[in-house]
């Protein structure tokens, strides 16, 4: 996708998606491109940009991070129970229809889930239980 900078005083001022009215070489306007390495889906993310403006056209860079494992089992240890809060509000939402064993069955059914993803020590052992 092609951008437009406004560079003043060797600052970036502005990033746009569209041509700006006053033309790319006026008012400090610039062509620019992002620079996006490919990453592996939850192994690698990406973290703030940053400019090269010693290059025409300017350079968005975005550069990467690598997801540890202890961060990935966060992340799905959250996921997993999203559908245990949702079984809650469900419940909560009529209390004189709660049923307690609704409640059980989510307990349980998180349970082995988040015991797999505890037992996991590899980004492949993870990547396995997403299934």
């Amino acid at each position: 996708m092609t951008h437009y900078v406004q560079v003043v005083g060797n600052e970036i001022k502005q990033v746009w998606d569209t041509p700006p009215a006053e033309g790319v070489g006026n008012n400090g306007w610039r062509n620019a491109v992002e620079v996006r390495p490919a990453i592996t889906a939850n192994r690698q993310g990406y973290t703030a940009h940053r400019f090269d403006l010693n290059v025409d056209p300017v350079q968005i860079i975005w550069d990467t991070y690598e997801i540890s494992v202890g961060d990935r089992k966060g992340g799905m240890k959250s996921n997993a129970g999203f559908e245990f809060q949702r079984v809650i509000q469900e419940q909560a939402r009529d209390p004189l229809k709660y049923d307690p064993a609704a409640v059980a069955a989510a307990q349980a059914a998180i349970a082995p889930k988040v015991a797999a993803i505890e037992a996991a020590t590899t980004h492949d052992e993870l990547d396995a239980l997403m299934g």
